[in-house]
């Protein structure tokens, strides 16, 4: 390919870029395709450690291919995909709400908080955003809309779900370095056989949510000393639910 045919190819890879912009700031609504940020969170469903909320606007004269929904790709693409949104967003921003706010505001209402402080921290103003899921949080800095699985569909959303997915991963493998023997940098905080098991030997450590069932019974256990419906009813809650980021 010479440099007259590389230069076409690219230029019709902006092209194809700029209408899936368009087209996806479209389909929801949005006035203009320019500066519609995408947001998204991974870890509403661990027992331990933050929600991360990520916010991201594409450039459209970047294109970034391979995008997708964070849990359908192996960590070492997520990886490379987020280095190249680093580069290419024309803004992102990346917010951690800790355990301390989950458990007083509930996993919802502290989700949504982390989704209002993420626009309000991007350095280019969105015009629209588009947030994974069914509901918007409150105060938001701009119009936007609430989109279903928004993050297999929707390119701004897809480049939030890895930036959020990615950095909460790093911060987990940094806790347990600080938190040994859950092995958090494993399952991330998520309800998996080892971290029950760790729990019952060690319990629970300063990370671990308490407003979630398996990790109260460690505080309450009167409420689960009868016939532990309630933890079983959260657990078999949890198991049907969609996987999560």
């Amino acid at each position: 390919m010479n440099a007259e045919e590389s230069a076409a190819h690219v230029s019709v890879r902006v092209r194809r870029w700029t209408e899936r912009l368009r087209k996806s700031a479209t389909r929801h609504g949005a006035g203009s395709f320019e500066c519609v940020a995408g947001v998204d969170e991974a870890g509403r469903g661990p027992l331990a450690g933050p929600v991360v909320v990520a916010a991201v606007i594409l450039c459209p004269h970047k294109p970034i291919v391979g995008l997708a929904d964070s849990k359908v790709l192996c960590e070492n693409e997520r990886e490379r995909l987020a280095a190249i949104i680093r580069r290419s967003a024309l803004a992102m921003s990346v917010v951690a709400v800790d355990v301390d706010e989950i458990d007083r505001y509930n996993i919802l209402q502290a989700t949504l908080i982390g989704m209002q402080r993420a626009l309000a921290a991007l350095s280019v103003p969105p015009v629209y955003a588009l947030i994974d899921g069914n509901i918007l949080p409150k105060n938001m800095p701009c119009a936007g809309r609430a989109v279903i699985e928004g993050d297999g569909s929707e390119p701004a959303i897809s480049a939030a779900s890895i930036l959020a997915k990615t950095v909460r991963d790093r911060m987990m493998c940094d806790l347990d370095r600080r938190h040994p023997g859950y092995g958090f940098a494993q399952h991330k905080g998520y309800s998996t056989p080892e971290h029950f098991q760790a729990l019952d030997r060690l319990g629970p450590c300063i990370l671990h949510r308490r407003s979630f069932a398996p990790v109260r019974r460690f505080f309450e256990p009167e409420l689960f000393a009868a016939d532990g419906s309630a933890l079983a009813a959260e657990a078999a809650s949890r198991a049907s639910a969609p996987a999560e980021a």
